[in-house]
């Protein structure tokens, strides 16, 4: 079980994949302009993360080394077309919201650095809570950074989303003010990259903390022993 907790940090907050690794961040500023996006583009991703790591896990065996890589990419745009095809029968306004960047989930560095770092080398539990825990991670980040832009820049949060994910998401709709106008530098790229990086400082805040808090109880622990 400490191994399955230490898979499952690793994915959401030590290793995050938009926080600490910086991949993926094409659909990361593309799409992250609303709550909404951030979380349709996060569970694709995390569709493909989660099936890719299993297919590859059962597969590492049968996989010669020298063509590996070429074959986790036949695997993960095959995964890949399956989830854009659902989403344009199912989920078709946020698929034409989303557009491009669904493809481009195959060249997502993140998903076929999982694949060769983790998958072929575990079983399919534990590839698949990698995949689990990464995707988590790679939404949570995108719903973040989408809601922060979407608040300050629009006054809304979860815009759209019985329209875009269903009538079921309709309770996520929120309102911040009637009179707010908005602020368009939030919902431009640069707002992007402005809220990233306070995202980014504020994770590193908290580790930091951690850290200080953990060697402090170390050494007073230290000092009880002697």
């Amino acid at each position: 079980m400490s191994e399955l907790r230490r898979i499952t940090r690793d994915g959401i907050w030590d290793n995050n994949v938009v926080l600490v690794q910086m991949l993926g961040m094409c659909p990361t500023m593309a799409v992250s302009v609303s709550a909404t996006n951030g979380l349709g583009m996060g569970l694709a991703t995390t569709a493909v993360l989660i099936s890719s790591g299993i297919a590859v896990s059962l597969l590492r065996h049968f996989i010669v080394k020298e063509v590996r890589i070429p074959i986790y990419v036949l695997l993960i745009s095959s995964i890949v077309t399956l989830v854009d095809m659902s989403m344009n029968a199912w989920l078709h306004e946020l698929h034409k919201v989303l557009g491009l960047f669904i493809p481009l989930i195959v060249v997502n560095c993140a998903i076929i650095g999982r694949a060769e770092a983790f998958a072929s080398k575990n079983s399919p539990l534990k590839a698949g809570l990698d995949g689990l825990a990464m995707g988590v991670g790679f939404t949570l980040a995108l719903m973040a950074l989408g809601g922060i832009r979407e608040v300050i820049g629009q006054g809304t949060l979860f815009a759209d989303a019985s329209m875009l994910l269903g009538e079921s998401f309709a309770f996520l709709e929120m309102k911040v003010a009637e009179s707010y106008r908005g602020m368009l530098l939030m919902i431009l790229p640069p707002g992007g990259f402005l809220v990233l990086g306070f995202l980014v400082a504020w994770r590193q805040r908290i580790t930091l903390r951690a850290r200080q808090r953990a060697s402090r109880l170390a050494a007073s622990a230290a000092a009880a022993a002697s």
